[in-house]
């Protein structure tokens, strides 16, 4: 470039001194000359608007044709990679992800969600609220989690999901920010946001028409109430099958959850087969349920005051034995050790104790640590130092049981609670893994029955066993129960719209235009 101009100095310079001595003939070559810069600098202007067009062009062809050329990449949905094994750094289902490009849309407002419960009840949540903002076409903010609950966890969405994944893998449906912008921010800390409790059980049309106009006339609204807001049936294809692939793929635990949890299973699967018991006899369940059986009268007195000491908790004066009988009651650690052993389970296998700390300690646990004498938690499996994060975390914790729950060779929960209902439905995902169902009500009866000499032994484990011959996880049709969605079956025990209805593949859950 340097040369190129030191010669049109030079060039310059001649032309002013042919001038200067030759007379008019110059000037025919000033002409000539002008006329040849003017032509050079269009020609510049013209490849550079040309050059300029060409790159437009190529990113969006990039755009349009990039994710398609992944297409025989590995799935993010492939049952073959459980959540446990999901982290990978180098997963080339996580690159896809990453490379989907961004939807475009007109944004509609801002949605905030406060989730409420447990883990799971607020996963499942999470689920819905991501699928009616991408219904509404809003920006979904990230779900702030329960910290008043019962358990009192302090733990953020990113202490527990990993943030980013979440954001990302989502991007081809809705937008999703960290955190509002500045200048709404600010109006919601000044306390000029419309809050409101969405009606439960509701179909998506409920939130089209009397959410998205708040949205609109407000530009941000607020959701306090979040759990079951989003009915089971009646739903659009394409709305259940984003619910599923929030589930199964968008909501990944952190690394260090999710590494944890892979140690957990391989400590496990290096002594056999393992079976997960999620055995729901915590105090805060007996408390709540009013579900005292084998309790000592300081016990039933103690569970008492503790339910009248949280006003949220609406049934106060409970019969215990007829909710037993009514099937409503959680299994004891007594009634669990006979059914185990009703229905044949080996008393070499691990049983893996996915709960909290058991109300009543080794006394009621004393029958079923003598059935089974491997029995195990985290807390034995693991060094003090290792949950030195997670003490405190009541969420974090039970994210560790998620993930053991999903590698578990058979699920066992002895309450139908969120836990056990979202980790049948993410098993049957996972290829139609075995959960035990167990009829509880039936099971009740039975047990008396034996326990009052009406049984022999063989009669009661035959009972048993052909009870829940047909209630292993396989595949069904969930019960649909119009105008009771609390009797019918939950949409996230049995996901039947994301099962493959052979031998537990999964469909594809890539989501239509809504």
């Amino acid at each position: 470039m340097c040369i190129v101009e030191g010669k049109r100095k030079g060039e310059m310079g001649g032309i002013r001194m042919g001038v200067m001595k030759g007379g008019g003939g110059g000037g025919e070559r000033v002409e000539k000359l002008k006329s040849s810069r003017t032509k050079l600098w269009m020609i510049r202007a013209t490849t550079l608007v040309l050059l300029w067009t060409c790159i437009v062009q190529l990113t969006a062809l990039g755009d349009t044709w990039g994710p398609r050329l992944l297409k025989d990449w590995p799935s993010c949905f492939s049952h073959q990679d459980s959540s446990v094994s999901v982290a990978e750094d180098k997963d080339p289902s996580v690159l896809a992800s990453v490379l989907r490009p961004k939807r475009v849309y007109k944004n509609n407002g801002y949605l905030m969600v406060s989730c409420n419960g447990g883990l799971n009840q607020m996963r499942a949540a999470i689920c819905d609220m991501v699928t009616v903002a991408r219904y509404l076409n809003v920006t979904l903010i990230v779900p702030e989690l329960d910290k008043t609950s019962f358990w009192s966890d302090p733990s953020e969405f990113q202490d527990i999901f990993d943030v980013d994944h979440f954001i990302m893998s989502l991007r081809d449906e809705v937008r999703i920010l960290k955190a509002l912008p500045p200048r709404l921010k600010r109006r919601v800390e000044l306390g000029r946001v419309y809050s409101m409790p969405p009606i439960s059980w509701s179909d998506i049309s409920y939130y089209h028409n009397q959410i998205l106009p708040l949205i609109k006339k407000y530009k941000v609204v607020h959701l306090n109430k979040t759990d079951t807001r989003l009915a089971n049936n009646g739903q659009p294809l394409d709305i259940q099958k984003l619910r599923c692939r929030v589930n199964f793929s968008a909501l990944r635990f952190t690394s260090q959850i999710e590494e944890l949890g892979k140690r957990v299973v391989k400590l496990l699967k290096q002594n056999g087969p393992f079976i997960v018991l999620h055995l729901r006899y915590e105090m805060d369940m007996l408390a709540f349920s009013g579900c005292t059986q084998g309790c000592s009268s300081e016990e039933v007195e103690e569970l008492t005051r503790m339910r009248y000491a949280y006003p949220w908790w609406k049934e106060k004066i409970i019969n215990s034995d007829l909710k037993r009988k009514d099937g409503f009651c959680p299994l004891t650690p007594e009634e669990t050790a006979l059914i185990l052993r009703a229905l044949d389970i080996d008393s070499s296998y691990q049983i893996y104790i996915a709960s909290g700390e058991i109300y009543g300690g080794q006394r009621r646990m004393a029958s079923l640590a003598a059935a089974y004498p491997k029995l195990v938690r985290k807390e034995t499996l693991l060094e003090p130092s290792d949950l030195r994060f997670f003490q405190n975390h009541s969420s974090q914790m039970a994210a560790l049981d998620y993930l053991v729950s999903l590698e578990s060779d058979i699920f066992i929960p002895t309450y139908d609670g969120n836990m056990a209902k979202v980790v049948e439905g993410h098993r049957r995902f996972l290829g139609f893994k075995q959960t035990i169902l167990l009829d509880r009500r039936h099971l009740v009866d039975l047990i008396d029955q034996y326990n009052s000499g009406s049984l022999s032994w063989y009669e009661f484990s035959d009972a048993v066993k052909e009870s829940h011959e047909s209630r292993k996880g396989q595949l069904t049709h969930r019960l649909v129960i119009p105008d009771k969605p609390k009797e019918e079956d939950y949409f996230y025990a049995n996901p039947e719209e994301c099962l493959q209805p052979s031998y537990g593949q999964q469909l594809d859950l890539s989501v239509g235009r809504l």
